[in-house]
């Protein structure tokens, strides 16, 4: 007769107890304890267990798929679904068929494990106000660097706290292009329990830069050897062991590419916007447009495009297209998003870079116009600032839906 306690049946005539086998809704619950090392979600929701077998026996094989087939992690994968699946007691023996997904489902597999990623993004010293924008291109020789430092100079120049955080660790270039060589020192800060880093700081009118880069560790001709790990070990360190404190807007210097360091800020930053830089030679905008497929894949958003290195002109005022030109404007139109500038290739951006002060603080002409136009539209229509403290926001949503619930309250009670 059944055995209430226990959910097994006593064979009659016997006093041992047979426990049944699981089913395979039962399985796939164990199964989605078991967590894939390496993109951080479990084996169930990632599409990688496509098929669960119990036989009457108490047998169970379950079906994995690996991304590839000499995957590194099998063994611990291996461990974790026999080990756990043989926990239920009517479970005899637990066996693995492996397989190997296709192209499209590697692609599956890996979008869904961004979106987790993102999803469960770590705590960063960045404040939840701060709009986040990344410089990236799709590879180096574009200007990168010079962009992001004369953007954040406008912006600070505009009044606004700004950090910039030089990500590329192997090619750093802001300490020099803003003219700060101090070393940075972790200190004992309030509301920490843990030394933090202080970024080293520029002020730039009623505004101020904070800086924080590699260059302010190491001296400027070392030579990082760093693998990916330590690259976005590094960049994830400027994220969460850095004291910004108040920002309104942090800009990102990233590496040229699409490899770890530009997976690793999506991971710890989702709410990043990109920016990408381009030079008006279709070729590199066809390479740029990888920068903004990744962006795309990692469920970040692309607000714009900065054609670099625009048109010459010379002192006669004829106008050259050295390197070529519609580069910027066909990034736009491919990516759907706007173009901010084009930035013409003018002496006074590189001999600012050399001295330490970027053209658009002090400057002038077009190359410099350009950068505070750029500034101004990321301040009005992009990325507006945080509102200061004090200021009223009844325009805003929150508020008009306070001021409309209380309106009806006033229709209620009438």
């Amino acid at each position: 007769m059944p055995d209430m306690t226990t959910g097994t049946t006593a064979p009659t005539g016997s006093t041992t107890a047979t426990t049944a086998p699981p089913t395979h809704d039962e399985v796939m619950t164990v199964l989605g304890s078991v967590i894939d090392p390496e993109l951080g979600a479990d084996i169930v929701s990632l599409g990688m267990v496509p098929s669960v077998e119990v036989a009457a026996d108490g047998l169970v094989t379950v079906g994995i798929k690996l991304t590839i087939g000499g995957c590194p992690l099998r063994a611990e994968i291996k461990k974790e679904v026999e080990s756990r699946v043989a926990l239920h007691p009517g479970v005899t023996d637990v066996k693995i068929a492996w397989g190997e997904m296709n192209a499209e489902e590697r692609s599956q597999v890996m979008t869904k494990a961004r979106w987790n990623a993102r999803e469960n993004a770590p705590d960063t010293e960045v404040p939840l106000s701060c709009n986040v924008l990344a410089i990236a291109s799709g590879k180096g020789g574009v200007g990168k660097s010079s962009v992001t430092v004369n953007v954040a100079a406008a912006l600070a120049a505009a009044g606004h706290t700004v950090g910039v955080l030089d990500a590329d660790i192997w090619g750093f270039s802001v300490p020099r292009l803003l003219g700060i060589s101090d070393r940075m020192e972790a200190k004992q800060v309030d509301g920490s329990d843990k030394p933090l880093i202080v970024p080293n700081e520029r002020i730039v009118g009623d505004g101020v830069l904070k800086v924080v880069s590699t260059g302010f560790l190491v001296d400027e001709d070392t030579a990082l050897m760093w693998r990916g790990l330590m690259l976005t070990k590094a960049v994830e360190q400027f994220l969460r062991d850095v004291r910004w404190g108040d920002l309104d807007y942090l800009l990102i210097d990233m590496p040229p590419g699409t490899g770890d360091v530009q997976m690793g800020l999506a991971r710890l930053l989702p709410r990043t916007d990109l920016i990408v830089v381009t030079t008006p030679a279709l070729a590199a905008q066809k390479v740029a447009q990888r920068a903004a497929d990744m962006a795309k894949r990692s469920f970040l958003k692309v607000v714009g495009v900065i054609e670099n290195m625009s048109a010459f002109t010379c002192d006669h005022g004829e106008t050259y297209a050295l390197f070529g030109e519609g580069g910027g404007d066909a990034l736009a139109a491919a990516i759907d998003a706007p173009l901010l500038g084009r930035v013409p290739l003018e002496p006074a951006v590189a001999a600012g870079g050399d001295d330490g002060n970027p053209v658009a603080l002090d400057g002038t002409g077009a190359a410099a116009d350009v950068f505070r136009s750029i500034a101004e539209v990321i301040i009005s229509d992009i990325a507006p600032p945080p509102a200061p403290d004090g200021v009223d926001m009844a325009g805003c949503s929150a508020r008009l839906f306070e001021t409309v619930n209380a309106k009806l309250a006033e229709l209620d009670a009438e």
